[in-house]
Formats: C-alpha cells, sequence, structure tokens
C-alpha cells in the first residue's frame, strides 16, 4: 500500500508538470520540481540529524523507566480492567501480563518497548485462537487499542516542533491528550458493540468513571479560559509534565537501585543509531511530497477542499493540515513527512502546523499496526478490526481539528 501511495506522488507529479508546460506554456515547472526534490532530500537529513540530541535525552530517560520496573507497575493497575474486557483470556493467562504491559509502555510514549511487547501479547493471544486464520475478539480490542491509545507524553511530536524552531514546543500536550482520548474512547464502544462486551460491570465501570471525571474536570476548567490562557495552560502543563516524569524516573530508578546514570547512558547511545534509520525514510517521504507540491498537484487538491469546505460553511484555515490526516491510517512515516512538510511550508507555529501536529499525535497507524500485528501470527481475516480502527481514526483526527480551534485559532 505504502510504495503505491509513494509512486502516486511522483506518477501525479510528473502528469501535473506536463499539463502545466503543455496547456500553460510553463517550463520553469520541471526546473522547480528538480530543486524541490533536492532541497526536500536536504531537509530530510537536517530534520533526522537536528534530532538527535533530544532524542538521545529521552532514549535515556525511558531506558531508567523500563530498568525501574515502571511498565510493569502500569500493567498491575491496567490488569484487572483487561482481565474483564478480554473475558476469553483465562485468568493468569501470559496474554494478560503481555497486554497490559504493552499497553503501559503505549502510555508512556516507550515506542521501542511497545513494539515487543505489542508482538508478544499477540502471539500470547493467538495460542489461544480456535482459528488461527481468524482474529478473535480479544486480539481486535488489542489491536484497536494499539491504534488509538492514549499516549501521556507524545515526547516524537514536541521533539519535532522542537527541532523545526517552534517558540512553545509543548504547547500541543493538552490538544493531543484530549484527540487521543477520544479515538481510545471511540475505539473501545466501537469494539464493545461489535462484541458485546458488558461495559457495565462494576470493575470497568470504576475505571472509566475515574477516567470521565478526570476528563469532565479537565474540561471544565479549560472550558473557562480564553484561547491566550488555553495555550498558555496547555504549556504549562506540558513542561510540568516532561519534566516530572524526568525527576519521577530518576527517584524511581534510584529507589529501585538502578544506576540512573549508566541506564541513561545505555539508552542515549541508541539515539544516533535511531536517528540514521530514520533517514532514508524522512528522505523519500518528503521528496515525494515535495516534488507533488512543487508541480501543483496538491495545492490544487488543497484548493479543491478549500472550496468543498467553504460550500459547506465551516473555516478553511485547517485545510493545509488535512494531508497528515489522509495518510495517518496508512503511514506513520507518511504522515509524520506531512506534518513536517507542512511545518516547512507555513512555519512550525502556523495554525495549519500546529493542526498537523494534534493530528499526527492523536491516534497511531492503523494499517501497519494490522500488518505488523496481525502479520506476525498469520491471521488473515480481520474481521471488524479495521472498521473500528478507522472509525477510531476519524473520530480522533475531527476531535484533533476541533481542539486546534479551540485551543490556537
Amino acid at each position: 500500500m505504502l510504495s503505491l501511495i509513494w509512486l502516486g506522488f511522483f506518477v501525479i507529479a510528473f502528469i501535473s508538470t506536463l499539463y502545466q508546460w503543455l496547456m500553460f506554456g510553463d517550463s520553469h515547472v520541471f526546473a522547480e520540481v528538480v530543486g524541490a526534490s533536492f532541497d526536500m532530500a536536504k531537509l530530510g537529513v537536517e530534520i533526522a540529524i537536528g534530532l538527535v540530541g533530544v532524542l538521545c535525552l529521552w532514549l535515556g530517560f525511558f531506558q531508567i523507566a523500563e530498568r525501574a520496573g515502571l511498565i510493569q507497575l502500569f500493567a498491575r493497575w491496567l490488569g484487572p480492567l483487561f482481565r474483564h474486557l478480554m473475558p476469553e483470556v483465562p485468568a493468569g493467562h501470559p496474554a494478560v501480563g503481555s497486554v497490559t504491559m504493552n499497553l503501559a509502555a503505549n502510555v508512556l510514549g516507550l515506542d521501542n518497548a511497545a513494539t515487543p511487547m505489542g508482538l508478544k501479547a499477540m502471539q500470547d493471544l493467538q495460542s489461544l485462537n480456535a482459528s488461527p486464520e481468524t482474529a478473535t475478539n480479544a486480539q481486535i480490542l488489542f489491536l484497536v487499542l494499539n491504534t488509538s491509545s492514549v499516549t501521556l507524553l507524545p515526547v516524537t511530536i514536541f521533539l519535532y516542533r522542537t527541532q523545526q524552531g517552534a517558540a512553545d514546543p509543548t504547547a500541543v500536550f493538552i490538544p493531543i491528550l484530549l484527540a487521543t482520548s477520544a479515538s481510545s474512547l471511540a475505539g473501545l464502544l466501537l469494539v464493545a458493540w461489535f462484541q458485546k462486551l458488558k461495559l457495565w460491570h462494576p470493575v470497568v465501570l470504576a475505571y472509566f468513571g475515574a477516567f470521565a471525571a478526570f476528563m469532565a474536570l479537565f474540561i471544565t476548567y479549560l472550558g473557562g479560559l480564553s484561547t491566550a490562557s488555553l495555550s498558555a495552560q496547555s504549556s504549562l502543563i506540558g513542561n510540568l509534565a516532561l519534566f516530572g516524569v524526568m525527576i519521577a524516573f530518576l527517584i524511581t530508578g534510584w529507589y529501585r537501585r538502578v544506576n540512573v546514570y549508566e541506564a541513561f547512558i545505555d539508552g542515549a547511545k541508541q539515539g544516533f543509531d535511531v536517528c540514521i534509520k530514520l533517514i532514508p525514510f524522512l528522505v523519500g517521504m518528503l521528496v515525494a511530497i515535495g516534488v507533488l507540491r512543487a508541480s501543483g498537484a496538491l495545492d490544487l487538491l488543497l484548493s479543491v477542499l478549500r472550496v468543498t469546505v467553504e460550500w459547506l460553511g465551516i473555516n478553511t484555515d485547517f485545510v493545509p493540515a488535512l494531508p497528515t490526516a489522509f495518510m495517518k491510517p496508512l503511514s506513520g512515516s507518511g504522515a509524520r513527512a506531512m506534518m513536517l512538510e507542512t511545518m516547512d511550508t507555513y512555519g512550525v507555529d502556523s495554525f495549519p502546523a500546529t493542526v498537523a501536529a494534534i493530528v499526527q499525535g492523536s491516534t497511531e497507524t492503523t494499517f501497519y499496526v494490522l500488518a505488523v500485528y496481525f502479520g506476525s501470527v498469520g491471521i488473515r481475516r480481520v474481521r471488524h478490526a479495521v472498521t473500528c480502527g478507522l472509525i477510531a481514526d476519524l473520530i480522533g483526527i475531527i476531535t484533533a481539528i476541533t481542539v486546534g480551534y479551540w485551543f490556537f485559532h
């Protein structure tokens, strides 16, 4: 799928350049497209290299968190909930622990730890599967929660905004939290409806009641603030949360007798390798998007969307962020490249770039997660997994745009 999309960008750009040359006599469009490809390739490398420092920083702290057992702690907190959401999984089965540990890692933003744990969880759930090629209810719920899971620390988004020179990289903290909470809740409710889960069980209600009460109080508090105050509060809470997490990781590690400095260094060593591995993906997608824009094709698409939105009587300022939204369910690297290209074109602190960042943090990549997790255990019949995942994505994206207007417009 991603290969076809990438190829399609170049083919559409080529057709667009031919059209402009033959119909309007614009022979300079070819030079602009070639120049854009070189510029985007350079930008991809600059972005990846610019991330080395901050990525080393956070991978170092996350290594302390792993060794301090924070993931296992979250797993113990979430365990009772998932025993009721996955009734076909026997109590005490290894799948309960691996599922909760994966989701706990996602909540903490530990991507490197979350994926291996997710593959282990899917294998544990597959051991209970009587029809190995067909996804079970528990596997579908697990996958949908992965594609829309709440992330308390969207560190990656902060890193990209920092690298692009945002005045306040964490200003999107609360909007992303609201958007990802909406997508997670939508995904869970959809799966519960398909699978007829008993969400009114006292244990489940206790978890949801606590979460709903927190979100209600939070939104009520936010509702009394002006737009300027909302942005300031998001920045304050985001920065306070990040620094508080650093201190919590360090103190917990020290208490658990972890050599925190050694753990930090071991984790930070991974930062350079991650950035180097990121370069080909960033260059590939940014060049494709760059030639698409230079050819005029992307601007034409956005113009059509803008006219459609105007016809519906809706403000059009968010339209330049839509390419990120369209790409998000298909490809994480593609959506990231769209977000970065929007930042580069409009400015990192512009409204379209800010909305694109919120969209990027609102959900995971449904088709990628489905391919990796279900593919790892040979599942071919996914049943209602795609439907629930895509609807949850849509809810998350709509919420991201809405809170973008609420906070920054």
